[in-house]
């Protein structure tokens, strides 16, 4: 039987200055993990606008259940601007008002959050007091939890984030968010080294909070793992980029996919690194694709 996965928060439109792509971080994981072969729901909100009609049909053509997508009447379906001028270093300005920021509770997504095998969130997605009161409610369920840290400066709160850590398993955060943190909790970071840093951070976060593990993205130097005081790490594969839109979330899912087939966790950034490369070498975050394209880039195959 597929585990279950439910994804929490922002639906929306990558809007370029030629054509606009449907994202948002959360949604680009679910997409993929349902493309893994996980069962997948996504709690968010859409406007009822042409948006939003057009952004339910393309998550449909997945094959996503939506049923906890709720419409909204009074905030339109979300966009963010892009500047993409350099490819591996893309710019985003996330426009409000957005109809993401008012997800609202109910007894059916407490259900559907209770009854998963993983629970994925971010901290975009609670910019905005409701979807907080709601994610606050949801995290208190009995599963497994991961934490997509996903600092998007301004729209971030430690307060809200130290709340959240207090109900994390697995954090998933990348280099520069590790010093973020670092800073926050001032945490002495003197080394120059990732793998050092990420053991620093990694050991004072496991111990002031439940986290059982923590994920470091390195971007095109791959990727690592906290776990029990030892860290794994991966280099990551070379490929031709295209863009580097959804590479991150391509990251996420493939570690959800391998950790909850029980791998461990040289395995988990394995299949992990390979499809954030995929993914890297395609245009959008959430191009189609099978298995075996995923294993041609860990053959090193462009």
């Amino acid at each position: 039987m597929s585990k279950k996965v439910v994804c929490f928060g922002e639906m929306l439109w990558d809007c370029f200055p030629d054509h606009e792509i449907p994202g948002g971080a959360p949604m680009n994981v679910a997409l993929h993990l349902k493309q893994l072969g996980l069962d997948v729901k996504m709690i968010s909100r859409l406007g009822k606008d042409v948006r939003g009609e057009k952004l339910l049909a393309f998550v449909k053509s997945y094959g996503l259940d939506t049923e906890e997508i709720q419409w909204d009447e009074n905030h339109p379906t979300g966009t963010v601007t892009v500047d993409n001028k350099d490819p591996e270093n893309i710019q985003y300005t996330i426009n409000a008002p957005a109809a993401w920021d008012h997800i609202t509770l109910s007894k059916t997504n407490s259900k559907t959050v209770n009854e998963a095998d993983a629970f994925i969130f971010g901290s975009l997605g609670i910019r905005n007091q409701m979807s907080w009161d709601s994610l606050y409610h949801l995290v208190h369920a009995p599963v497994l939890k991961i934490f997509d840290i996903n600092l998007r400066s301004p729209y971030y709160d430690f307060e809200q984030i130290e709340i959240l850590l207090g109900y994390t398993d697995i954090l998933k955060i990348n280099e520069d968010e590790l010093l973020i943190v670092a800073d926050y909790f001032d945490i002495p970071v003197k080394s120059k080294k990732d793998s050092e840093i990420a053991s620093i951070v990694s050991a004072y976060l496991c111990e002031h909070f439940p986290i059982q593990m923590v994920c470091i993205t390195l971007g095109s130097k791959g990727a690592l793992i906290y776990e029990e005081g030892k860290i794994s790490s991966h280099p990551g594969y070379k490929v031709k980029v295209q863009d580097t839109v959804g590479a991150g979330d391509a990251f996420l899912s493939g570690f959800v996919k391998a950790y909850l087939d029980g791998n461990k966790s040289r395995e988990i950034l394995d299949f992990a690194c390979a499809l954030g490369a995929f993914v890297a070498t395609q245009k959008g975050g959430t191009p189609r694709y099978d298995l075996e394209e995923v294993e041609m880039v860990k053959k090193r195959i462009e």
